[in-house]
């Protein structure tokens, strides 16, 4: 009779484990890739159109948390105009409800041509390159800019262990209808539970969801 030690179980568990991450990493890059070849086209048309939308860049880069508490920028595609953060500074009412639950469902900094892209969640596109530097997966935890960490409390190391993701488990859930403490519960209940069958289904969702604009403002 062959008897596995609790130290053999343990190796055995991590390798699995690390197989499993190598793969997501390979799907990450792989799907990312051909994601930037066949969208090629419609970031180069929807930057052209955001110039000439409002003034400004095309694009916006947001400072956010990474695994290890790594700090990087997350690309998009500019939605808002370009004073926002002055906007938001100037007026007590809009940061007190931004504070919350860090958006804005009638958000007045966002621009007409703004809004139907974050409906259609396209101006997360750019965040395939994010993806392909290795600062971000396609599936994960919702990225979060600095000043959110402290919400996840005890958490917050565990959220830290894992790469954000441009799609979640919070897409399947109602995207941004649902209030800021349940996200972070959603994301914590993602990392407990990972695997890749939910990565898969989490994509699916996220592509149905974009389609339809369904949660998203």
């Amino acid at each position: 009779m062959l008897v596995v030690s609790d130290s053999g179980d343990r190796v055995g568990s991590r390798t699995k484990l690390k197989t499993r991450m190598t793969l997501k990493s390979a799907l990450d890059h792989f799907i990312a890739a051909l994601g930037l070849i066949i969208s090629a086209p419609i970031l180069l048309l929807v930057a052209i159109l955001v110039k000439l939308d409002t003034p400004g860049p095309a694009f916006y880069r947001r400072r956010v948390v990474g695994l290890h508490g790594k700090e990087f920028d997350a690309l998009k595609l500019r939605t808002m105009v370009v004073n926002a953060d002055e906007i938001l500074r100037q007026n007590s009412e809009l940061r007190r409800q931004f504070e919350k639950d860090f958006k804005l469902r009638d958000d007045p900094r966002v621009t007409r041509l703004g809004r139907f892209l974050r409906r259609t969640s396209i101006d997360e596109l750019p965040q395939l390159i994010n993806v392909l530097r290795g600062e971000m997966s396609l599936v994960g935890p919702r990225m979060i800019s600095p000043a959110e960490l402290h919400r996840y409390g005890e958490h917050a190391q565990k959220l830290l262990c894992v790469k954000p993701g441009m799609a979640g488990p919070w897409v399947a859930a109602g995207r941004q209808e649902i209030p800021y403490e349940q996200r972070v519960v959603i994301d914590l209940q993602y990392i407990d539970n990972w695997s890749l069958w939910s990565d898969i289904k989490i994509l699916f969702a996220t592509l149905i969801s974009a389609l339809t604009m369904r949660g998203a403002y």
